[in-house]
């Protein structure tokens, strides 16, 4: 009786110590649900979304995890497709972008017991963990190439929406071209799109009429519009998000890369193999290899340029260089 009475004692202290685990429901002995939902231009956008793509088929090939996703073409909005999600059976729902924010957070306060991945966004509900990026350190790199190499001293940006996320973008690429050269002029245009090509080409056109002789767009699909006329018009560019060099192999010099593939695999990793995830807010910067350059292409530095902008990685990464207080 004895016995009997021990192991009923052990077997509730057992059930109490699961139910107070932080730890993210996943079903045993068997392949853990991604469910993804996708940025507002969705795939084919050549970034942003994309990445997010990229980072679930090699947690699918590499960490056996299966994975689901929408897009807002489909579902019309956002709470639609994330509700979508929840009902497959996911185990953790991931939204791309800052847009999905509110409508993550409404899904999110009506399933408090499902957990969620917001990326380029940060949200205070107790289930919705966050992944953010330094994007402005990077964007210095690329302004002070601009800087060094401008003949004209005139460059251009060309942002998506006018929204802190880019703005961030925008500040971190001004700063760049003034580190090198106080005297070039920054022309900034914002779209007010993602996803029209055509406009990307309108507004690059402006610019090259200004004398741009370097254009950087962060806007998706709109920028590659930006970086399309920038080859015909022989200037340069620089991509955004993923090296976007194979779009126009004679204009584009190198590329921002915000590695949100690598945070949306090592985050499933994580969760993969230790049933959670350790960090509700992830702020990627160069020094935790969340942004970076791709290979500077099309123009050569000189060795005293390529040192350069060696030692302000480096002073970014140190904390010596703060481009937005």
């Amino acid at each position: 009786m004895k016995k009997i009475v021990l192991l009923g004692m052990l077997s509730l202290f057992l059930i109490v110590i699961t139910g107070c685990s932080d730890k993210i429901a996943t079903p045993e002995n068997n392949e853990v649900k991604i469910g993804i939902m996708l940025s507002d231009t969705g795939l084919g956008d050549q970034s942003f979304s994309d990445l997010g793509f990229e980072g679930l088929e090699k947690a699918r090939d590499e960490l056996n995890i299966s994975f689901d996703y929408r897009e807002i073409e489909d579902t019309q909005t956002y709470e639609k497709g994330l509700e979508e999600l929840i009902k497959t059976g996911n185990d953790l729902i991931i939204g791309l972008g800052f847009s999905i924010q509110k409508d993550m957070e409404t899904i999110a306060k009506k399933y408090p017991e499902k957990s969620f991945l917001l990326v380029d966004a940060q949200s205070d509900l107790p289930n919705v963990y966050n992944v953010t990026f330094k994007e402005e350190e990077a964007s210095f790199l690329l302004g002070a190439i601009a800087g060094m190499k401008t003949a004209t001293n005139v460059v251009g940006f060309v942002g998506g929406e006018n929204v802190p996320l880019i703005q961030k973008f925008e500040k971190g690429f001004v700063a760049g071209v003034k580190s090198e050269n106080p005297e070039a002029v920054v022309l900034t245009k914002y779209a007010g799109d993602f996803g029209n090509d055509k406009l990307g080409e309108s507004i690059a056109k402006e610019m090259i009429s200004a004398k741009a002789d370097f254009i950087y767009p962060a806007a998706g699909f709109t920028g590659v519009g930006a970086i399309n006329e920038s080859q015909r018009s022989g200037t340069y560019s620089f991509g955004v998000d993923s090296d976007q060099f194979y779009l126009a192999e004679k204009s584009v010099v190198s590329s921002m890369l915000k590695q949100v593939d690598v945070a949306i695999f090592n985050t499933i990793e994580e969760l993969v193999e230790t049933g959670e995830i350790s960090e509700k807010d992830q702020v990627l910067g160069i020094k935790e290899n969340g942004v970076s350059l791709a290979p500077i292409r099309v123009l050569e530095l000189t060795p005293a340029e390529q040192n350069r902008l060696e030692k302000l990685q480096q002073d970014i990464a140190g904390g010596s260089i703060t481009i937005i207080q």
